[in-house]
């Protein structure tokens, strides 16, 4: 299997079924196989028949050989050029909203606010007495 192909080299492949997960490619007639669906192309791909169809004749780059396996895995994504990174919009930054300070302490913690004063002094004044 790897005296005919070598890791890192660009062969001539032609699709021979296709699985949710990637596309087999046989590279010649006793060899086959397999781009993942991460190595299709550039990008997110949902769908492998999106991309590829049974007989498609298609470039691949041999990514790796195992031989006790009997598996090959390829790439086409990696004999295509990547497309230009777009620059993306740095995201603004927004405005703080502006505090609105109260002066005067809404009604609901009035009572609270007396209670604490009166609570303080009773403790106090049973310290006293201790």
């Amino acid at each position: 299997m790897s005296e005919k192909f070598a890791v890192g080299s660009v062969v001539q492949g032609k699709v021979t079924g296709i699985q949710p997960y990637g596309a087999f490619v046989a590279l010649d007639e006793s060899t086959q196989g397999l781009v993942h669906i991460s190595e299709i192309t550039h990008g997110y791909v949902k769908d492998v028949n999106e991309h590829l169809k049974l007989g498609d004749e298609v470039s691949v780059k041999v990514l790796s050989i195992d031989e006790a396996a009997g598996k090959i895995g390829l790439s086409i994504r990696a004999t295509q050029e990547a497309p230009e990174k777009k620059e993306e919009a740095k995201p603004r930054k927004r405005q703080a909203a502006p505090v609105k300070v109260e002066t005067e302490t809404p009604q609901g913690f009035n009572t609270l606010k007396e209670k604490l004063e009166e609570w303080i002094e009773q403790s106090d004044q049973e310290i006293i007495k201790k």
